[in-house]
């Protein structure tokens, strides 16, 4: 169940696997390139390379997973306000940030409408927001 303070997750393969292969291909390519071996500047460029894959790598995941998710933070939205309340969220949405919509997104359909206009007229905080829910609706698929 979420709530304020919900558990980062992991996803096995990349945090698990990949991120520790590259940590030891990293960590192997600077101890040849500092320890006095053969072809230390090779093994000095080859563990800039390495890090290198793992920067990008962190750096792209967290942007194109970040993007998609909050489009669909936005759809879900809207959504679900046009279901409960028959009217569009567009107009509402214009005067929201992206961080006070996905507060509100935890809210249950019964007290959602009315929390969105009193987050509209009041300009409460993400963090304001999620202390006034009372029924908290999990969200245990977002990363």
């Amino acid at each position: 169940m979420n709530n304020q303070k919900q558990a980062p997750r992991y996803y096995v393969p990349h945090h698990l696997i990949f991120y520790p292969v590259m940590g030891v291909l990293v960590f192997a390519c600077m101890r040849q390139a500092f320890m006095g071996y053969e072809n230390q500047y090779i093994w000095f460029v080859i563990g800039i390379c390495f890090f290198s894959v793992i920067a990008l790598a962190f750096m792209l995941r967290q942007h194109y997973a970040l993007g998609n998710q909050d489009r669909i933070v936005r759809l879900e939205m809207r959504y679900r306000y046009f279901a409960t309340t028959g009217s569009r969220f567009e107009p509402l949405e214009k005067q929201l940030t992206f961080k006070q919509i996905a507060a509100l997104r935890f809210a249950s359909d019964e007290e959602m409408s009315d929390l969105i206009e009193k987050t509209v007229s009041e300009k409460l905080t993400p963090s304001l927001i999620k202390e006034k829910i009372t029924n908290w609706v999990t969200d245990d698929m977002r990363l």
